[in-house]
Protein backbone atom coordinates (compact mmCIF):
# COMPACT_ATOMS: atom_id res chain seq x y z
CA UNK A 1 0.00 0.00 0.00
CA UNK A 2 1.31 3.45 -0.91
CA UNK A 3 0.96 6.61 1.13
CA UNK A 4 -1.38 9.12 -0.52
CA UNK A 5 0.41 12.46 -0.89
CA UNK A 6 -0.79 15.56 -2.75
CA UNK A 7 1.54 18.40 -3.69
CA UNK A 8 0.06 21.86 -3.02
CA UNK A 9 1.33 25.35 -3.89
CA UNK A 10 2.62 25.73 -0.31
CA UNK A 11 3.77 22.19 0.49
CA UNK A 12 2.05 18.81 0.76
CA UNK A 13 -1.12 17.18 2.06
CA UNK A 14 -1.37 13.58 3.20
CA UNK A 15 -3.66 11.32 5.22
CA UNK A 16 -2.92 10.02 8.69
CA UNK A 17 -4.81 7.41 10.70
CA UNK A 18 -4.61 8.19 14.42
CA UNK A 19 -4.84 5.66 17.23
CA UNK A 20 -5.31 7.58 20.50
CA UNK A 21 -4.46 6.37 24.01
CA UNK A 22 -1.45 4.35 22.88
CA UNK A 23 1.52 3.50 25.09
CA UNK A 24 3.80 5.90 23.18
CA UNK A 25 3.80 8.39 20.32
CA UNK A 26 5.04 6.60 17.22
CA UNK A 27 4.56 6.10 13.49
CA UNK A 28 3.75 2.46 13.00
CA UNK A 29 3.27 2.00 9.27
CA UNK A 30 0.79 2.50 6.49
CA UNK A 31 -2.92 1.67 6.55
CA UNK A 32 -5.25 2.18 3.58
CA UNK A 33 -3.06 4.88 2.03
CA UNK A 34 -2.61 6.75 5.32
CA UNK A 35 0.32 7.05 7.69
CA UNK A 36 -0.71 5.26 10.90
CA UNK A 37 0.27 7.16 14.04
CA UNK A 38 -0.16 6.03 17.62
CA UNK A 39 -0.57 8.85 20.17
CA UNK A 40 -0.71 8.82 23.96
CA UNK A 41 -3.29 11.63 24.03
CA UNK A 42 -6.98 10.79 24.51
CA UNK A 43 -9.52 11.69 21.79
CA UNK A 44 -11.28 14.36 23.88
CA UNK A 45 -11.38 18.15 23.61
CA UNK A 46 -9.01 18.14 20.62
CA UNK A 47 -6.10 16.68 22.62
CA UNK A 48 -5.33 13.96 20.07
CA UNK A 49 -5.45 16.51 17.23
CA UNK A 50 -3.02 18.83 19.02
CA UNK A 51 -0.75 15.90 19.86
CA UNK A 52 -0.84 14.75 16.23
CA UNK A 53 0.21 18.17 14.92
CA UNK A 54 2.95 18.49 17.53
CA UNK A 55 4.25 14.95 16.94
CA UNK A 56 4.32 15.39 13.14
CA UNK A 57 6.10 18.75 13.40
CA UNK A 58 8.79 17.24 15.60
CA UNK A 59 9.09 14.08 13.47
CA UNK A 60 9.34 16.02 10.20
CA UNK A 61 11.69 18.66 11.62
CA UNK A 62 9.43 21.62 10.88
CA UNK A 63 7.80 24.23 13.09
CA UNK A 64 4.45 23.50 14.67
CA UNK A 65 2.98 26.39 12.65
CA UNK A 66 3.95 24.61 9.41
CA UNK A 67 1.68 21.64 10.23
CA UNK A 68 -2.08 22.08 9.96
CA UNK A 69 -5.05 19.77 10.36
CA UNK A 70 -7.10 20.35 7.20
CA UNK A 71 -9.88 17.76 7.62
CA UNK A 72 -11.00 15.02 9.98
CA UNK A 73 -11.09 16.93 13.23
CA UNK A 74 -13.47 14.40 14.80
CA UNK A 75 -12.41 11.34 12.76
CA UNK A 76 -9.52 8.94 13.13
CA UNK A 77 -8.47 9.51 9.53
CA UNK A 78 -7.24 13.07 9.12
CA UNK A 79 -5.85 15.24 6.33
CA UNK A 80 -2.63 17.02 7.25
CA UNK A 81 -0.98 19.90 5.40
CA UNK A 82 2.72 20.64 5.86
CA UNK A 83 4.01 23.95 4.48
CA UNK A 84 7.47 24.04 2.94
CA UNK A 85 7.74 20.25 2.68
CA UNK A 86 7.96 18.02 -0.41
CA UNK A 87 6.45 14.65 -1.22
CA UNK A 88 9.92 13.29 -1.97
CA UNK A 89 11.14 14.24 1.51
CA UNK A 90 8.12 12.61 3.15
CA UNK A 91 8.58 9.44 1.09
CA UNK A 92 12.23 9.33 2.11
CA UNK A 93 11.35 9.66 5.81
CA UNK A 94 8.62 7.01 5.61
CA UNK A 95 10.90 4.63 3.71
CA UNK A 96 13.42 4.89 6.54
CA UNK A 97 10.87 3.62 9.07
CA UNK A 98 11.06 -0.10 9.91
CA UNK A 99 8.38 -2.02 8.03
CA UNK A 100 7.31 0.95 5.89
CA UNK A 101 7.89 1.30 2.20
CA UNK A 102 6.44 3.52 -0.48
Amino acid sequence: MMLWIQETPVGIRFKVRVQPRAAQNTVCGLLDGALKIRLTAPPVDGEANAACVQFLAKSLGVSRAAVRLVAGEKARTKMIEVKGFTAARLRQLVDSLPGCSL
